[in-house]
């Protein structure tokens, strides 16, 4: 049953708005996702038959919950009916049927990133001469970017780079396997219909209403599909916000939303304003930075769930006093209200950022997971380094050295390897002993063995220091990292610059630790390595689940709420990111600290510090110029040291049995 009468006016003028262009702006807490079931609940009732509907989501997950309320509201089998699906579904929807136009056969293989990256190292292999290099994850990046901005293909002996050349040969090779790849998936749609008429018409004709959730982060490709399928009929309903429009790096063109009245002239504009999530003074410290962007569709979101609790600006003296203050904080909330973890969530700019809150909730024994992001220990370069330092103190340890020994690259082959396990198991010796057999080397080429014995030295020389008796561990795993390369290795084979900057820090953070626990452990590499196992153990038999504190990032965080939020780290460099101020886009970073705010339902405290651990050294802090732009009705800055020796707030206290009242009160 559609209940049209539980809408608010806006929400109702969006719903029943089924004729032309529509331009729904649904800020974060108005009531989305139910607008959106609702219209296509209602477009049903009106008699649109379910397969003349198009909804388009970005993941999978949207889509079956967009059909699970739907088939709530009407008949289930309607419901099944509805084409529902994200860009890529509908493509391949579109390709499986009509991309034999375009020379391909209708069984096309769908290459993943691992297919891409395999395909595009045989071709780089075969196209680069020996004195040239090129990364196969940046060539891949390359290629993704050249198809999403529709550039030429230049053949290989006109192509000015390497990357160009490797992109025509990677295209020419899948064509030739009948494989696609994601990106293709879109550009050839796009291509499809730009080039046949007759195969436009049909699928033009196929959808009369179609809709497009979450518009502010479509691509360019993605809305000329758009704007291809609904040309003509022009009953399309776009629903978004520009505001959250934070995923610019990754294609999303927030031009789409902004620029909408050029590509459907004299759309229905409807503006979700009313916030059913937070408080006012959330609402009025998140309105007040994100009108500070001088391209954006004005609205202002308000609420009718009070005034609530300013929010807090707290000033820590450093990174590791932000996360003890941040989880003494949430457990005194905890306490008074005895709310469950998952009520909770701590959300960061950088996965980096998380190691010493994570440190600190496992103290605590406070459980948590972590979301867009692996667990600390989960991380490529964490593994490594641990690996590093467990050949340290056993190199027999055979599954860590086999870890390590080809990381960095050092010459020492799959096949050379594979031999040495064959060799060590006939033999009954370890990988590392094996490796020092005569009768081994003898088996593989000079080169090889030359790089062979260079690996055995490097660990035998830092075993050597790391067993010394007042050896500074930390100082002997600055000097492994060096002498490998890791960390150069690293900043060589990340996709992003930021990427590289993370897992340094992730490196240097490990170093860190190495030193804090010798500082008070006198048990060495050995307790180190026991204490770390220990933790991780911690961690893995913790279910997702579970109740637990959340630990995000700001780009994970968009479309999710919690009771109450702890914004860390909002820092000039941090938030907004050093690379903006280069790049030009400090509105998208405005618009991340406003996603960010705008997740707190009924508190939200925001910290900083006066100095922070970044790439190995303790560096001054500034407070992020965005601070300075929350209008001061709404917020509290309260001292380090006030909040760290207050058992609980006078406004968490207020809060609370203010909430108690309301609901003794049958308000709540």
């Amino acid at each position: 049953m559609v209940r049209l009468f539980d809408l608010n006016p806006q929400q109702l003028e969006a719903v029943k708005t089924t004729r032309g262009p529509v331009l729904i702006l649904a800020g974060a807490g108005t009531g989305k996702t139910r607008v959106i079931t609702m219209r296509v609940s209602y477009l049903l009732t009106e008699g649109v038959s379910p397969d003349k509907i198009l909804a388009v989501t970005f993941t999978n997950k949207a889509a079956n919950e967009m059909r699970e309320r739907i088939a709530g509201m009407v008949d289930r089998a309607q419901a099944k009916k509805l084409t529902i699906c994200t860009f890529h579904a509908l493509c391949v929807r579109i390709l499986r049927q009509n991309i034999g136009a375009l020379g391909y056969k209708t069984n096309f293989t769908i290459y993943d990133e691992g297919d891409q990256l395999g395909l595009i190292k045989k071709i780089i292999n075969r196209v680069s001469a020996r004195d040239e290099k090129l990364d196969p994850n940046a060539a891949k990046n390359f290629i993704s970017k050249a198809k999403n901005q529709r550039w030429k293909i230049v053949p290989p002996d006109r192509a000015e780079t390497l990357a160009a050349a490797v992109f025509h040969r990677y295209q020419e090779e899948l064509k030739n396997l009948n494989a696609v790849d994601f990106d293709d998936l879109l550009v050839l749609t796009v291509k499809l219909l730009d080039e046949h008429p007759e195969v436009l018409a049909r699928w033009r004709s196929r959808y009369e209403h179609v809709m497009v959730d979450e518009f502010q982060d479509t691509n360019r490709l993605q809305f000329e599909l758009v704007r291809q399928l609904a040309g003509e009929h022009r009953n399309v309903c776009v629903v978004g916000d520009d505001d959250q429009s934070i995923y610019g790096w990754r294609g999303a063109e927030i031009a789409n939303i902004l620029e909408f009245e050029e590509h459907f002239p004299r759309p229905r504009i409807v503006k979700l304003e009313q916030n059913y999530r937070s408080t006012n003074a959330i609402l009025g410290a998140a309105n007040s930075v994100i009108r500070r962007n001088p391209r954006r569709r004005p609205k202002g979101l308000w609420s009718e769930n009070g005034d609530g609790e300013k929010v807090r600006i707290v000033e820590a003296p450093d990174d590791r006093e932000e996360s003890t203050l941040v989880v003494s904080e949430l457990q005194k909330r905890q306490q008074l209200e005895q709310a469950g973890w998952k009520d909770f969530a701590i959300i960061f700019r950088t996965n980096a950022q998380s190691r010493v809150i994570e440190e600190q909730l496992r103290r605590l024994q406070i459980p948590y997971h972590l979301i867009g992001g692996r667990s600390f220990f989960d991380r490529r370069e964490v593994k490594d380094f641990l690996a590093y330092l467990s050949c340290l103190h056993n190199p027999a340890d055979d599954v860590n050295l086999l870890r390590i020994i080809n990381t960095p690259a050092r010459g020492i082959g799959s096949a050379t390897i594979e031999l040495a396990i064959q060799e060590s198991r006939q033999a009954g010796k370890s990988v590392f002993e094996t490796l020092q057999a005569r009768a081994f080397l003898e088996l593989v080429s000079n080169k090889t063995r030359t790089a062979i014995e260079a690996f055995v030295r490097l660990l035998d020389g830092h075993e050597t220091a790391a067993q010394q008796p007042l050896a500074d561990l930390s100082q002997v795993a600055s000097r492994l990292l060096a002498d490998t390369g890791y960390v150069d290795d690293l900043r060589r084979t990340c996709k992003t610059p930021e990427e590289a900057l993370d897992r340094e820090e992730n490196v240097r953070a490990m170093v860190r630790a190495l030193a804090e626990y010798q500082g008070r452990s006198t048990e060495g590499l050995a307790g180190f390595l026991a204490e770390t196992v220990l933790d991780q153990e911690r961690e893995e038999k913790k279910a997702d689940d579970r109740d637990g504190v959340t630990l995000i990032t700001l780009h994970a965080a968009k479309g999710l709420e919690f009771r109450h939020v702890f914004l860390v780290g909002v820092e000039e460099g941090i938030l907004p990111h050093d690379r903006s101020k280069l790049e030009g886009s400090l509105d998208e970073e405005r618009r991340l600290l406003y996603v960010g705010m705008t997740r707190a339902r009924q508190s939200l405290t925001i910290t900083h510090c006066s100095t922070r651990m970044r790439y190995g050294n303790a560096s001054p802090c500034t407070p992020s110029s965005f601070l300075k732009e929350i209008d001061g009705r709404f917020v509290e800055h309260v001292t380090f040291h006030k909040l760290a020796n207050a058992p609980a707030s006078e406004g968490t206290a207020r809060s609370h049995f203010a909430r108690m009242k309301q609901l003794l009160s049958g308000d709540g």
